[in-house]
């Protein structure tokens, strides 16, 4: 094995190398492979935690340096004429350096006050710390807002709906767009300020902003997710037809069956489990797992396949769904309904007794679902409560399902990937779009068992392309910063539990953590606090371990109608088996890594916008019962107030800090507690609470509460002096949480 550089080497070579900083550049510039690469991730957090370098956006430099690509706002010029800029990220240190701009022909015209995306170059001996060659000018892209239109005599104003900004737009009478007073707007800023106020011009009229179908349509337009198909890209969808047997491998006759939520839009996944007849695996299992094969649909660099990868996902609303697929695809020839032929990918899987997973083949088919299923449906034949769709189905397909799921579960528990106890929120529309209630969904053996036969098949699909040396996209979840670390191990001290010390990190020391805690007063602090611990995941060429379901090697194979990310996975294996011309292309294989930032950029961005609008179809349900009292737990602890769960519906709010008292309220951000600087009152995380709705705006998904108690009774009234609180003993849960949050603080010392 080829010998490990020194730390001063990877240092030295971050520093030379600005431009490559990635693990897999540093891997590759001094040949690491296989094993090597987990002594390489240690030595690069040792660097890390000696503060001899420092990671930014999953890339290294050294300790106080600019990234080799930034963001600079160019200055006046200086008396000779030159161009200096100053980084918008200065780092760690107090003065910025000094950034000489180098203009190459044919750049830019700069001015002072421009922002500018540049090339940096570190330089010795000079009066300033680097040079800086233009990439492109900023802020030509104008700024969108997407707001409630106001109308005026000289034209009219626009209200914006984030329920971050109170931020007005002016628009002058000939740039209204024709929209009328009270209209939902989309609008670009197209002028300097003027009053005061940004001017704007309306681009889109979007509706009544009360009506609840405008709910989602906000969140798609704020965030910028693609909503309507270009009509190249629907040609080619509605050109596509359905797939002879060919050379296919023939799974008809397998009773492969979905399982799904009631409501499902598509269905890319269908399933089939038998106990293994080989003598040799007493005990053990067959499981297929077959999935849409979109590949053969979507070639790449086709009109489909470029505005599959620019969205790169699905996103999902309470009342509509913005596919990644037009629907002739998505909802037809790649879903896999009952009694039709469908092409898929499959992987027919071995199991022994206790789940370990023995080997698995891969093949490329044509399969007809035996039935549509749901979870529910499926959970209630199971358990005696069969309906005239799963009784024919129930002794040879639904109960050897149920087996090997049993022995899976048995592997997990050995695994054990961590257990967070997260209840999902499910909002019920009436046909007009309206919220009638929400609720939490229920969790059936029949949702654990999809699930499980889904991971055991990415599993096998990153071991086969790991196999076969071939490139693909891994499912990536590092483990939590050594600092989140360290804040969860004090929170969770300070609650009476243990997280050891000086070990390598495994899901399995959080999950004894949670399983401390659970049935406790600190049930969801704690789930809270480790949640909040973790890394988000994204996808890389590189394999870096999924942290969170304890894998080495995991990449997503199941979903390729709803991600862009499981359609690379397809190609990759219909590239490694050599089943046909639609397999990766050299540019799929040269921009792994522009794809793996794009998906996983968009993955975020449906995620913030659905939650964007489960808030405000949220505050629409609630805003009919203001002045009502809520029981919820706090948690969010800010300098400007709480945020509060609501134990009922989910839903967060705000308690402003300004309405809990007249007192001074100390903010600990490490211990994330307000302290009373009178009455010793501590507020964190977890701490049950009754809170009254004071506010509720639908339009921008805003919850504005008032404190009304702790969970033990009233806050502390006492007689006032001076508008403050006088001391009082708190109750035995508010003490215990008080005594908590103390212990907290000190550790933080």
């Amino acid at each position: 094995m080829k010998m490990l550089p020194t730390k001063d080497q990877i240092r030295q070579w971050i520093l030379d190398n600005p431009t490559l900083t990635g693990k897999r550049d540093i891997a590759k510039a001094f040949g690491i492979t296989g094993d090597g690469r987990i002594d390489l991730k240690r030595m690069l957090r040792e660097l890390e935690a000696e503060g001899a370098v420092e990671k930014k956006s999953r890339r290294y430099r050294e300790e106080g340096a600019l990234p080799p690509v930034s963001v600079l706002l160019v200055l006046p010029p200086d008396s000779n004429g030159d161009l200096f800029a100053q980084p918008l990220e200065a780092g760690d240190t107090d003065t910025p350096p000094r950034i000489l701009i180098m203009p190459q022909k044919g750049d830019t015209a700069l001015a002072g006050g421009m922002k500018i995306l540049a090339r940096l170059t570190p330089v010795g001996g000079q009066d300033y710390g680097y040079e800086a060659r233009l990439i492109r000018a900023l802020g030509s892209n104008p700024l969108k807002v997407i707001g409630v239109y106001r109308a005026a005599s000289e034209g009219g104003r626009i209200l914006p709906v984030d329920k971050g900004s109170d931020k007005e737009w002016r628009v002058a009478r000939d740039h209204d767009g024709g929209a009328k007073d009270g209209e939902l707007v989309e609008a670009e800023q197209i002028g300097p300020k003027r009053f005061g106020l940004p001017q704007a011009k309306i681009t889109a009229r979007l509706g009544d902003p009360s009506g609840a179908r405008a709910v989602s349509l906000i969140a798609i337009h704020q965030h910028g997710i693609p909503d309507h198909f270009p009509d190249a890209v629907i040609a080619e969808a509605e050109a596509a037809k359905p797939v002879a047997l060919g050379k296919r491998e023939d799974l008809r006759g397998l009773p492969l069956v979905t399982i799904d939520p009631v409501d499902a839009r598509d269905r890319d996944d269908a399933v089939y489990a038998m106990a293994d007849p080989n003598p040799k695996n007493p005990g053990g299992f067959v499981i297929w797992v077959a999935i849409a094969d979109v590949a053969h649909y979507v070639r790449p660099n086709s009109a489909l396949d470029r505005e599959a990868r620019k969205r790169g996902n699905s996103s999902y609303f309470p009342d509509r769904v913005v596919p990644m697929l037009p629907d002739v695809l998505s909802g037809d020839l790649c879903s896999l309904h009952e009694h039709v032929d469908r092409a898929c990918m499959a992987v027919e899987m071995r199991i022994d007794a206790q789940g370990q997973k023995l080997g698995h083949r891969f093949t490329r088919g044509l399969m007809r679902s035996q039935a549509s299923l749901n979870y529910a449906q499926v959970q209630d034949a199971i358990d005696g409560r069969s309906d005239a769709k799963t009784a024919p189905l129930l002794d040879d397909v639904l109960r050897p399902l149920y087996a090997a799921y049993a022995a899976l579960k048995h592997a997990r528990a050995l695994r054990q990937p961590l257990d967070l106890e997260l209840p999902e929120r499910k909002i019920i529309l009436d046909d007009d779009g309206k919220v009638t209630s929400v609720s939490f969904y229920e969790r059936f053996d029949a949702h654990k068992l999809i699930e499980e036969c889904m991971i055991l098949a990415n599993v096998a699909a990153a071991e086969e392309l790991v196999g076969l040396k071939r490139p693909l996209l891994f499912r990536v979840h590092e483990e939590p910063s050594q600092d989140k670390l360290e804040s969860l191990r004090e929170v969770a001290e300070a609650s009476g539990f243990t997280l050891a010390k000086g070990q390598v990190l495994k899901t399995m020391h959080l999950n004894r953590l949670l399983s401390q805690a659970a049935g406790t007063e600190f049930d969801e602090l704690m789930n809270i606090s480790t949640l909040r611990s973790m890394t988000q995941a994204y996808y890389n060429a590189e394999n870096f371990g999924h942290f969170g379901l304890a894998l080495r090697n995991y990449a997503h194979f199941t979903s390729p109608i709803r991600r862009y990310s499981d359609l690379i996975v397809h190609r990759a294996l219909i590239s490694g088996h050599g089943w046909g011309d639609d397999g990766l292309s050299a540019w799929d294989i040269e921009n792994l890594d522009d794809t793996a930032k794009q998906i996983s950029d968009t993955e975020r961005r449906s995620m913030v916008a659905e939650r964007d609008t489960t808030d405000r179809y949220l505050a629409a349900f609630l805003s009919e019962r203001v002045g009502n009292e809520f029981a919820g737990r706090i948690s969010g602890v800010q300098r400007f107030g709480l945020f509060v769960r609501l134990q009922e519906t989910g839903a967060d709010g705000l308690v402003p800090i300004r309405s809990i008292g007249r007192e001074f309220f100390h903010y600990d951000q490490d211990a994330q507690t307000l302290t009373g600087s009178d009455s010793g009152l501590v507020l964190g995380i977890g701490l049950r609470v009754t809170v009254r709705l004071a506010e509720a705006s639908p339009l921008t998904g805003g919850l504005m509460l008032d404190l009304v108690g702790l969970e033990d009774g009233p806050l502390p009234q006492g007689g006032r002096r001076g508008g403050r609180y006088q001391p009082r003993k708190p109750g035995k849960s508010a003490e215990k949480a008080a005594k908590t949050a103390r212990k907290v603080h000190r550790s933080r010392r």
